[in-house]
C-alpha cells in the first residue's frame, strides 16, 4: 500500500469516527409534542377547573380550552438522528433544551418551577378577570384546580373562564357562543396577553381536542400560522379585553381579527 493510500485511508477512517461521533453524542435539544387540553368551563379529575365564590356564576355552554405541550424529559437524551426527524414532522418539534427547561437538573425541580409558575399565572388571571369586571377580590374569592399541568401559558384561558362564569359578554350570553374555543398566552394582573412557546404543537392539540377557534398571542401569528391545521381559525390577542370582544364579534357576526 503506498503512503498516498495509507494517508486516504487514515482520513477515511478519522472522518467516519467523526461521523459516528456526531450521530452518537446527546445534544441540548428536547423533542416537543402536541400535549393535553383542557376545558376550562369544565372539570378535570371529577372536580372544576374554576370554582367561585362571594358571587352568583352562570350556567355556561361551550368550551373554552387551555392547550399544552409534552416534552422529552430533562434527563432524556436526544441525538442527531432525532433531530433530523423532527425537522420533517408537523406533530413533533424540535426546541432547544432551555426552552423548555429554563431552570432545574432534574425532573423534581423542574415539575416545582411549572407548579410554581402555574399557581403564580392562576393568581393573575384572577386579578384580571375580576379587574376588567370591576369587581374585588376581597369579597369574590376564585379557586383553580387542574391536575398534571404547569407553567404559566393557560393564564388567558383561565381569566376568560372566569370572566365567562361570572358576567359572559356581559348581555346574557356566553363568551363561546357554543362553540369549542382554544388559546394559549399568559396574562399580567393587568390583561395583558403574552408570548408561550410550541404554538404550532398547541393549534395541533387544539384541533385534535375539537376545537374550531384558536386564539394566539398577536406576536406569535406567523408561528401559529406554520402548521395550522385545517378547519382552525386564528384570532390574534394582545389583551384580556380584545379577546373578549373577538369572541363577542364571532358569536355575533361582527368583524375579527386575523394572523
Amino acid at each position: 500500500m503506498s503512503a498516498r493510500t495509507r494517508a486516504l485511508a487514515v482520513c477515511t477512517a478519522l472522518v467516519l469516527a467523526l461521523l459516528v461521533t456526531a450521530v452518537l453524542a446527546p445534544l441540548p435539544y428536547a423533542l416537543a409534542y402536541p400535549g393535553m387540553t383542557a376545558n376550562v368551563l369544565g372539570t378535570d379529575e371529577g372536580k372544576p377547573v374554576i370554582t367561585i365564590s362571594g358571587a352568583r356564576t352562570r350556567k355556561t355552554s361551550g368550551q373554552l380550552r387551555m392547550t399544552s405541550i409534552v416534552a422529552t424529559g430533562p434527563e432524556a437524551t436526544v441525538h442527531l438522528p432525532d433531530i433530523v426527524k423532527g425537522w420533517f414532522r408537523t406533530d413533533e418539534a424540535v426546541m432547544p433544551r432551555e426552552a423548555v427547561y429554563p431552570v432545574g437538573e432534574n425532573t423534581e425541580e423542574i415539575a416545582e418551577h411549572n407548579a410554581q409558575q402555574m399557581r403564580e399565572s392562576q393568581d393573575t388571571a384572577t386579578s384580571a378577570a375580576l379587574g376588567q369586571l370591576g369587581k374585588s377580590g376581597d369579597d369574590i374569592k376564585v379557586k383553580l384546580s387542574l391536575a398534571d399541568v404547569g407553567g404559566p401559558s393557560a393564564g388567558l384561558m383561565f381569566a376568560l373562564g372566569i370572566v365567562d362564569k361570572l358576567d359572559g359578554d356581559g348581555a346574557g350570553h356566553d363568551l363561546t357562543g357554543g362553540r369549542t374555543i382554544a388559546g394559549t398566552g399568559t396574562i399580567t394582573a393587568g390583561g395583558k396577553v403574552g408570548a408561550v412557546g410550541g404554538v404550532p404543537l398547541k393549534t395541533q392539540a387544539a384541533r385534535r381536542d375539537g376545537a374550531t377557534v384558536f386564539l394566539v398571542p398577536r406576536k406569535e401569528c406567523a408561528d401559529a400560522r406554520a402548521e395550522l391545521p385545517k378547519g382552525l381559525r386564528l384570532v390574534p390577542v394582545s389583551t384580556l379585553d380584545g379577546a373578549m370582544d373577538s369572541l363577542k364579534a364571532l358569536r355575533t357576526g361582527g368583524k375579527v381579527p386575523s394572523c
